[in-house]
């Protein structure tokens, strides 16, 4: 019996310790602007943007209704294509274009690609972004 007690409180001790550990990596990478391999030679353009590329860069920002980290992302994104000349920002409803979220594997909202000139996708950040990150992510795009 008491074997059996044992047993059962190192199995919820050890179930414990491993959701920490997850919950504490995913919290870390929330929000990262960092790049995909997968996303080497993926272009967007005004057919899919449905509005013009930025002149030296483009904020694609994923969203959805209900997404209460999405509104926060819009004022940072906002006021980052507000003070870098030649940047721009652009709302997507992911639900209004699951076509573009699978293909370009969109997974969670808010998720936010900067763009190059060309539409060319050099960062992407899932989560709510810090906007120094994204100020340095618009370094490389630029």
């Amino acid at each position: 019996m008491l074997v059996q007690k044992m047993t059962g409180l190192v199995v919820c001790v050890a179930v414990l310790a491993a959701a920490s550990a997850f919950g504490v990596l995913h919290r870390r990478r929330s929000g990262r602007v960092r790049v995909r391999g997968r996303d080497d030679g993926k272009r967007l353009g005004v057919a899919e943007l449905g509005g013009p590329l930025g002149e030296r860069a483009t904020l694609v920002q994923f969203s959805s209704a209900f997404c209460a980290p999405c509104r926060a992302t819009r004022r940072v994104l906002g006021e980052v294509a507000d003070m870098v000349p030649g940047v721009t920002h652009v709302e997507i409803d992911a639900e209004e274009r699951l076509e573009l979220v699978r293909e370009l594997d969109i997974l969670k909202t808010p998720t936010v690609l900067v763009l190059d000139a060309d539409g060319r996708v050099v960062r992407r950040a899932v989560g709510q972004p810090r906007k120094a990150d994204v100020i340095a992510a618009l370094g490389e795009a630029v």
